[in-house]
């Protein structure tokens, strides 16, 4: 059995609609596939009925956007109730931050002779919840500034970037009791991967799991070898459940992120969702 718990659609910044997501993950002969996109469930019901057409098990999930110690830190949740209104209160706060910083990122791409308005990138967010740096990086390429998102994120768009602005992201422990409440279970997306491991120390993991955190997403493309080893060895330690995914992007990131580069073993999953 193939499992894949952790992909985009273009409800958030993937580039397939969520039945394209289950027709392509169908084809990459994945048996399992999750949908987790960024702070939002709008694309939960398409894919859905996609993958009950496709004989797919749908996982349904989210991608919460969190903050520990000013470092962003990315949080799957599964199997929540999508109309919890302390969690829907939250997710519309992340997702207003995305939009509300807009006008501010976009007034520096043009002192840098980049110029675009709100509804250049909104031309490319479509279906999005909200408009985040990948549609920012669409509307770039559009324009012809760059020619990937690879470049407008390595030349601008990055952490503390030429073009960068912070936006609000829920607290990490307070993100994972949000989640609980709501019926659901949680996994720390890539945790060692970028800044993530200067504030997921095995120490705060080891709070994350006493406050009801159920796993970590160790088999990931940003992570080497060595550090699936020690990230697997510390679930071990931890009682966390391991997953592995792609983080599948369709276009939206390089060939390396296609569905099932990683997977996760069935008795993880059902450890998971017994949870």
């Amino acid at each position: 059995m193939r499992i894949d718990l952790h992909t985009h659609s273009n409800r958030s910044d993937g580039t397939d609609t969520p039945t394209e997501l289950i027709d392509h993950a169908a084809a990459a002969g994945l048996d399992v596939v999750a949908i987790t996109d960024h702070d939002s469930t709008a694309g939960w019901d398409e894919a859905q009925v996609a993958a009950d057409r496709a004989g797919i098990r749908l996982v349904r999930g989210i991608e919460i956007s969190t903050m520990l110690d000013g470092v962003s830190v990315h949080l799957l949740g599964y199997g929540f109730d999508p109309a919890d209104e302390p969690l829907l209160a939250e997710l519309r706060r992340i997702l207003d931050g995305r939009d509300d910083r807009l006008p501010t990122l976009l007034a520096q791409l043009a002192e840098h002779d980049m110029p675009l308005t709100v509804d250049d990138v909104v031309a490319q967010s479509g279906a999005a919840a909200a408009s985040g740096r990948p549609h920012v990086a669409d509307a770039m390429i559009a324009a012809g500034y760059v020619a990937d998102r690879d470049e407008a994120f390595r030349d601008w768009l990055y952490d503390d970037g030429p073009a960068y602005v912070a936006r609000y992201g829920a607290p990490l422990f307070e993100a994972v009791d949000l989640v609980a409440a709501a019926g659901g279970v949680t996994v720390v997306a890539h945790p060692w991967a970028r800044k993530g491991r200067r504030v997921l120390t095995p120490e705060v993991l080891g709070d994350l799991a006493a406050r009801g955190l159920s796993g970590i997403e160790v088999d990931h493309v940003n992570h080497a070898p060595e550090v699936r080893d020690e990230l697997r060895a510390l679930a071990t330690d931890l009682d966390l459940v391991v997953t592995g995914s792609s983080d599948y992007h369709g276009t939206g990131k390089g060939p390396e992120f296609h569905l099932g580069a990683n997977t996760t073993a069935p008795d993880q999953l059902e450890r998971l969702l017994r949870r």
